[in-house]
Protein backbone atom coordinates (compact mmCIF):
# COMPACT_ATOMS: atom_id res chain seq x y z
CA UNK A 1 0.00 0.00 0.00
CA UNK A 2 1.41 3.57 -1.04
CA UNK A 3 1.51 5.90 1.67
CA UNK A 4 -0.31 9.44 0.66
CA UNK A 5 1.14 12.95 1.71
CA UNK A 6 -1.48 15.33 1.63
CA UNK A 7 -0.02 18.30 1.55
CA UNK A 8 1.49 17.66 -1.96
CA UNK A 9 -2.62 19.12 -2.69
CA UNK A 10 -2.13 22.51 -2.13
CA UNK A 11 -4.61 24.45 -0.15
CA UNK A 12 -5.61 27.16 -1.81
CA UNK A 13 -5.99 25.20 -4.96
CA UNK A 14 -8.67 22.59 -6.82
CA UNK A 15 -8.28 19.21 -8.05
CA UNK A 16 -10.41 16.80 -10.41
CA UNK A 17 -10.35 13.36 -9.35
CA UNK A 18 -7.82 12.32 -11.90
CA UNK A 19 -5.55 15.00 -11.00
CA UNK A 20 -5.47 14.45 -7.74
CA UNK A 21 -5.23 10.71 -8.22
CA UNK A 22 -1.76 11.67 -10.70
CA UNK A 23 -1.01 14.02 -7.88
CA UNK A 24 -0.54 11.48 -4.99
CA UNK A 25 -0.07 8.55 -7.04
CA UNK A 26 -2.77 6.23 -6.53
CA UNK A 27 -5.24 5.67 -8.68
CA UNK A 28 -8.67 7.58 -9.72
CA UNK A 29 -11.20 4.88 -8.52
CA UNK A 30 -9.42 5.71 -4.86
CA UNK A 31 -10.29 9.08 -4.90
CA UNK A 32 -14.05 8.19 -6.32
CA UNK A 33 -13.91 6.07 -2.94
CA UNK A 34 -12.89 8.81 -0.91
CA UNK A 35 -15.89 10.63 -2.16
CA UNK A 36 -18.00 7.88 -1.37
CA UNK A 37 -16.40 8.05 1.92
CA UNK A 38 -17.22 11.77 2.54
CA UNK A 39 -14.30 13.35 0.70
CA UNK A 40 -16.01 16.95 -0.08
CA UNK A 41 -16.32 18.21 -3.54
CA UNK A 42 -17.18 21.28 -4.82
CA UNK A 43 -21.10 21.25 -5.76
CA UNK A 44 -22.88 21.33 -9.12
CA UNK A 45 -18.88 21.34 -10.44
CA UNK A 46 -18.50 19.14 -13.78
CA UNK A 47 -15.84 17.74 -13.73
CA UNK A 48 -16.04 16.86 -10.12
CA UNK A 49 -13.70 19.21 -8.30
CA UNK A 50 -12.23 18.56 -5.11
CA UNK A 51 -10.39 21.94 -3.09
CA UNK A 52 -7.32 21.04 -1.52
CA UNK A 53 -7.70 22.59 1.63
CA UNK A 54 -10.57 20.30 2.11
CA UNK A 55 -8.69 16.99 1.05
CA UNK A 56 -6.08 17.95 3.49
CA UNK A 57 -8.42 18.44 6.28
CA UNK A 58 -10.45 15.44 5.94
CA UNK A 59 -7.02 13.24 4.84
CA UNK A 60 -6.54 14.72 8.83
CA UNK A 61 -9.72 13.80 9.92
CA UNK A 62 -9.52 10.26 8.83
CA UNK A 63 -5.77 9.65 10.12
CA UNK A 64 -6.57 10.64 13.43
CA UNK A 65 -9.96 8.36 13.15
CA UNK A 66 -7.77 5.25 12.25
CA UNK A 67 -5.02 5.28 15.52
CA UNK A 68 -5.55 3.40 18.08
CA UNK A 69 -3.90 4.79 21.38
CA UNK A 70 -2.20 1.86 23.85
CA UNK A 71 -3.54 2.76 27.74
CA UNK A 72 -1.41 1.85 30.45
CA UNK A 73 -0.45 -1.71 30.56
CA UNK A 74 -1.20 -2.22 26.64
CA UNK A 75 0.84 -2.82 23.67
CA UNK A 76 -0.03 -2.90 19.61
CA UNK A 77 -0.33 -6.11 18.45
CA UNK A 78 -0.49 -6.03 14.97
CA UNK A 79 -2.18 -9.20 13.83
CA UNK A 80 -5.19 -8.41 15.92
CA UNK A 81 -4.78 -4.64 14.73
CA UNK A 82 -5.49 -3.42 18.40
CA UNK A 83 -4.12 -2.14 21.63
CA UNK A 84 -3.44 -5.86 23.88
CA UNK A 85 -2.48 -6.66 27.20
CA UNK A 86 0.73 -8.88 27.31
CA UNK A 87 0.62 -12.74 28.35
CA UNK A 88 0.80 -13.50 31.09
CA UNK A 89 1.80 -9.70 32.43
CA UNK A 90 5.11 -10.72 31.50
CA UNK A 91 7.24 -8.12 29.67
CA UNK A 92 11.00 -7.96 28.60
CA UNK A 93 12.70 -4.87 27.94
CA UNK A 94 15.69 -4.73 25.76
CA UNK A 95 18.14 -1.68 25.91
CA UNK A 96 19.22 0.01 23.32
CA UNK A 97 21.44 2.81 24.91
CA UNK A 98 21.62 4.16 28.67
CA UNK A 99 18.06 5.47 28.56
CA UNK A 100 15.61 3.88 25.94
CA UNK A 101 14.68 0.53 24.77
CA UNK A 102 12.03 -1.76 23.23
CA UNK A 103 9.67 -3.38 25.32
CA UNK A 104 9.08 -6.80 23.71
CA UNK A 105 5.60 -9.51 24.61
CA UNK A 106 3.45 -11.94 23.82
CA UNK A 107 -0.27 -10.74 22.89
CA UNK A 108 -2.36 -12.57 24.95
CA UNK A 109 -4.99 -13.26 22.09
CA UNK A 110 -2.70 -14.61 19.49
CA UNK A 111 0.73 -14.95 20.87
CA UNK A 112 2.13 -12.99 18.57
CA UNK A 113 5.22 -10.91 19.17
CA UNK A 114 4.49 -7.22 20.23
CA UNK A 115 7.03 -4.40 20.57
CA UNK A 116 6.60 -0.87 22.39
CA UNK A 117 9.46 1.52 22.26
CA UNK A 118 10.00 3.60 25.65
CA UNK A 119 12.28 5.33 28.17
CA UNK A 120 13.83 3.34 31.00
CA UNK A 121 11.95 5.81 33.43
CA UNK A 122 8.80 5.86 31.70
CA UNK A 123 8.38 1.57 32.44
CA UNK A 124 6.47 1.68 35.46
CA UNK A 125 3.82 4.32 34.21
CA UNK A 126 3.60 2.35 30.51
CA UNK A 127 3.47 -1.18 32.16
CA UNK A 128 2.00 -1.02 35.77
CA UNK A 129 1.57 -3.85 37.41
CA UNK A 130 3.36 -5.88 35.04
CA UNK A 131 6.64 -8.37 35.38
CA UNK A 132 9.48 -6.25 33.37
CA UNK A 133 12.74 -8.28 33.05
CA UNK A 134 15.71 -5.79 32.61
CA UNK A 135 18.30 -6.23 29.73
CA UNK A 136 21.34 -4.15 29.41
CA UNK A 137 22.67 -2.79 26.22
CA UNK A 138 25.60 -3.89 24.50
CA UNK A 139 28.33 -2.16 25.18
CA UNK A 140 29.67 0.41 22.75
CA UNK A 141 31.65 -0.67 19.20
CA UNK A 142 34.70 1.00 19.50
CA UNK A 143 35.19 -0.40 22.72
CA UNK A 144 35.40 -4.30 22.51
CA UNK A 145 35.57 -6.23 26.07
CA UNK A 146 37.49 -8.95 24.02
CA UNK A 147 40.41 -8.18 21.27
CA UNK A 148 39.67 -10.65 18.61
CA UNK A 149 42.29 -13.30 18.30
CA UNK A 150 42.05 -13.11 14.63
CA UNK A 151 45.07 -11.08 13.23
CA UNK A 152 47.20 -10.76 10.05
CA UNK A 153 50.19 -10.42 12.01
CA UNK A 154 52.80 -13.17 12.17
CA UNK A 155 54.54 -13.24 15.56
CA UNK A 156 58.36 -13.68 15.25
CA UNK A 157 58.73 -12.68 12.36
Amino acid sequence: MKRVNPRLAKKHRCFSVTELADLLGVHKHTVRGWLRKGLPAIDGAKPTLIHGGAFQGWWAKQRKAAKRPCQPGQMYCFKCKAPKAPALGMVEYAATNAATGNLKALCETCETMMHRRTRLADIPAKMPGMDVQITQASSSIGAPAHPSSNCDKIEGA
